[in-house]
């Protein structure tokens, strides 16, 4: 018997890092898992994966922050599956700048995306956990959300209304047994962190990532099974008095963050203990 047999799940963000990881922890418990991402080509391949080692498992590729596609990500998964009891919704994207010189554009692709998305997620899901009489959403948002580094401002806003939207979710349905909760991961190898790594050093990307990993207390990375497994732990029936609340999934990031030290000239130097994109 799995944790989670007999439930439908929906995943975005789905076809690698964190959230590909969510899906297969969950399938793997006997969730069926609708998985939802932009990218269609990787996307078949973590499905087909997902049903190759006997999970059961539908693709559905679409923009997290079009209403018609997140409709249909919840219509596939209900006709396919008879209902929907788990999302976890993960999609996020990032964009490197300061406002001043900050593209219009490029701040509404992160907004939209990183928090309309999970609006419009939640929008039409939630009614399909009504008819089940209950549910639990899983949010990932960001140690950036608490913190941030120098031209990620667009990113951390985004994360930050993660927290507040979650916290604000779980009050109007806790009384219809919709639990509502949120992840808060530090730096977790993922292509997205691939990125902020060439971003931070672009002739040696793997130093940067040993520089991530080294400003973490526990000295690692987080893996995505590590976020994928609080995940589940919030959607399960062990965490059924929790609702409201994000958890940090960072190697003690936030806990042993100071952001700034004095250099000897008296200036601010900052420090490398920034935390990084990790979706």
């Amino acid at each position: 018997m799995g944790a989670f047999d007999g439930k439908v799940s929906l995943v975005t963000g789905a076809a690698v890092g964190i959230g590909a990881a969510i899906a297969r922890g969950l399938a793997s418990e006997g969730a069926a898992v609708g998985l939802f991402d932009v990218d269609e080509q990787t996307l078949s391949g973590t499905v087909a994966g997902i049903v190759e080692t006997g999970g059961t498992a539908v693709g559905c590729v679409g923009d997290v922050s079009k209403p018609d596609d997140a409709k249909r990500a919840v219509d596939t998964v209900v006709s396919t599956f008879g209902g929907l009891d788990i999302l976890a919704s993960n999609a996020g994207v990032v964009r490197y700048g300061e406002v001043p010189a900050f593209p219009e554009e490029d701040w509404d692709f992160v907004l939209d995306i990183n928090l309309k998305g999970m609006y419009l997620m939640a929008h039409f899901a939630i009614p399909q956990m009504r008819a089940r009489r209950g549910g639990a959403i899983v949010n990932t948002t960001s140690v950036q959300a608490y913190w941030s580094h120098q031209g990620a401002v667009a990113y951390a806003t985004s994360k930050g209304g993660i927290v507040a939207f979650t916290r604000s979710l779980a009050l109007d349905h806790a009384h219809e047994g919709i639990r509502v909760n949120a992840v808060a991961p530090g730096s977790v190898l993922t292509p997205m962190l691939l990125d902020a790594a060439r971003h931070a050093n672009s002739e040696d990307p793997e130093a940067a990532l040993a520089e991530f990993a080294r400003t973490h207390p526990i000295r690692r990375l987080i893996q995505p099974e590590d976020v994928a497994n609080a995940v589940l732990f919030l959607a399960s029936d062990k965490a059924s008095a929790i609702t409201g609340v994000t958890v940090p999934v960072d190697g003690g990031l936030i806990a042993g963050n100071t952001s700034w030290d004095i250099d000897t000239n008296g200036g601010s130097s900052e420090r490398a203990t920034e935390p990084h994109p990790s979706s």
